[in-house]
C-alpha cells in the first residue's frame, strides 16, 4: 500500500497484531487499533504515529459481539474501511479435563466466536461499501493438526479454518470482497507466557520459531494480494503431512516432542492468564524466544 488506507487490526496490542499495525504504519495507513488493553494500545498508537501513520484506539473484547459492532462503527465513522487483519486470540494449556470449563469456554469464545464476530461485522461493512474490502484472518498450524495440552486452541483454530474456508466459498459471489487465511507455526510472541496454564509450566513456541514481523508481512501482503491461504513456517508442510498420512507415528511422537519443545522448564502456579482479563504488563511485540525454542 502506497496510498493511505483505513485498516482495522484486532489483537493490535501484542505479538502478530502489533507487528501488523507497525508494518501498516510504515505504509502511511490510517489505522484502527483494537484490543482489550487501553494502556498497551496507546503505546502501539504512539509507535504508529511516529512511523507516519494515523492511529485510532478502540478498546473492545472480540468475544463480545456488541463491542465488535461498536468498534467497526468507530472504524467507519470517517471513511471507507479498506481492510481488516484479525489476530486476537487467547489460549490455555493443560490436559483437557484439567482445564476449568469456564477457562476452556472463554478461550473458545475469544478465538473462534471472536473470529465470527469480527468476520460478521467486516462483511456487513464491506457489503455497505458496495461489496468492497479485504479480510485477513490469522490462523495457525494448529488449525490443521492436533497436539496435547492445547485443546482449547486446537479446537478453536480448527473452527477458525473451517469458518474462513466457508466464507471464501461464499465470497465467490461477491468478488470485491477478498478473504485470506495466514497460517503460522511457532512465532516469537508473548502469547505463550500470557496464556492460562494448568500444567505447572508455561508454553513456548515450538521450533523453528519465526519473528512476528514475518507473519505480519504475510498478513499485509494478503490485504493487497489475497490468497486462499499463506503459510509461514518452513516445517509446516512436513508436520501437516505427518499428521494426515502417518497418524500412528505422529500420535506416538507428538507428546514427547511437545514436552521437549513446546513447554518451558520453569515451574508456575495454575493460572487463567489473560483468558478473562488483559495483562498489559506482559503485552509486547515479542518475548525474545530463541529460534530453537529457548528464551533469552
Amino acid at each position: 500500500m502506497t496510498d493511505p488506507r483505513r485498516v482495522l487490526v484486532t489483537g493490535a496490542s501484542s505479538g502478530i497484531g502489533r507487528a501488523s499495525a507497525l508494518a501498516l504504519a510504515r505504509t502511511g495507513a490510517s489505522l484502527i487499533l483494537v484490543s482489550r488493553s487501553q494502556t498497551a494500545l496507546a503505546e502501539v498508537a504512539r509507535e504508529c504515529v511516529e512511523l507516519g501513520a494515523s492511529a485510532q484506539v478502540v478498546v473492545a473484547d472480540v468475544s463480545d459481539a456488541a463491542a465488535v459492532t461498536r468498534a467497526f462503527a468507530e472504524a467507519t465513522r470517517n471513511g471507507i474501511l479498506h481492510g481488516v487483519i484479525h489476530s486476537a486470540a487467547v489460549l490455555s494449556y493443560g490436559r483437557f479435563e484439567q482445564v476449568p470449563a469456564e477457562v476452556f469456554d472463554q478461550s473458545i469464545r475469544t478465538t473462534l466466536l471472536g473470529t465470527a464476530n469480527v468476520s460478521r461485522s467486516a462483511l456487513e461493512v464491506f457489503g455497505h461499501q458496495g461489496d468492497r474490502g479485504s479480510l485477513v484472518v490469522i490462523g495457525s498450524l494448529l488449525g490443521k493438526i492436533a497436539t496435547p495440552y492445547m485443546s482449547s486452541y486446537v479446537t478453536a483454530k480448527w473452527g477458525v479454518h473451517g469458518l474462513v474456508r466457508t466464507l471464501q466459498i461464499e465470497a465467490r459471489s461477491t468478488p470485491g470482497i477478498r478473504i485470506s487465511l495466514v497460517s503460522p507455526g511457532g512465532v516469537d510472541t508473548p502469547v505463550y507466557l500470557q496464556a492460562g496454564t494448568y500444567l505447572a509450566r508455561h508454553g513456548r513456541p515450538p521450533p523453528p520459531v519465526d519473528p512476528p514481523e514475518k507473519v505480519a508481512d504475510a498478513a499485509v501482503a494478503a490485504l493487497q494480494h489475497p490468497r486462499r491461504e499463506r503459510y509461514v513456517g518452513i516445517a509446516n508442510g512436513v508436520v501437516v503431512a505427518g499428521f494426515r498420512f502417518l497418524p500412528t507415528v505422529f500420535d506416538t511422537l507428538v507428546s514427547p516432542l511437545m514436552r521437549l519443545g513446546g513447554l518451558s522448564g520453569s515451574q508456575v502456579s495454575a493460572t487463567p492468564g489473560n483468558v478473562f482479563e488483559p495483562q498489559p504488563e506482559g503485552e509486547s511485540l515479542r518475548s525474545e524466544w530463541r529460534r530453537w525454542g529457548g528464551r533469552r
